[in-house]
């Protein structure tokens, strides 16, 4: 079973393979963008949730478009800061990295992330507990990136 890298090491590799794209002003009109882009999302992910039998593969569905919800508020984040990441690792590495105010656990998206890819690589379905198990913490980092995203746009 391989180690699993620390935030640092994998935000010092990114660094250095030039996963960080700078971008030389925010653009606040494609921020906006993706906040309703997102919560738009999450508001078809409620209506699937109230009609998806326990037992469906619907689940691995609802968690890689929870996930991308996700993905798109940390990427809107981040453009305040002028930066653009090439994959996710290196997107949440940095979120990590960079706002420790926020107080993320990258060990959370390190496991959101590798489930996300075993839907989408290797044909490992989410059950509903797999989501259930996941679904709160998803909920609460997802209604605080909103919430720090509307603050900065203000």
């Amino acid at each position: 079973m391989p180690k699993e890298k620390t935030k640092e090491e994998i935000f010092n590799k990114c660094e250095q393979n030039g996963m960080f794209i700078f971008m030389e002003k925010i653009d606040l009109d494609k921020i906006k963008t993706m906040l309703n882009i997102s919560v738009a999302g999450l508001e078809v992910i409620q209506q699937l949730i109230k009609k998806t039998p326990k037992e469906s593969y619907g689940w691995s569905i609802i968690f890689r478009n929870y996930y991308d919800v996700l993905r798109q508020l940390v990427e809107a984040f981040i453009r305040f800061d002028k930066i653009k990441s090439l994959n996710h690792q290196c997107l949440f590495a940095y979120l990590c990295i960079k706002h420790p105010e926020l107080e993320l656990s990258w060990e959370f998206f390190e496991k959101i992330r590798t489930k996300r890819n075993g839907i989408n690589y290797y044909g490992q379905p989410v059950s509903y507990n797999d989501f259930k198990e996941i679904e709160l913490q998803l909920n609460v980092y997802i209604n605080l990136l909103k919430k720090k995203i509307l603050e900065k746009l203000e």
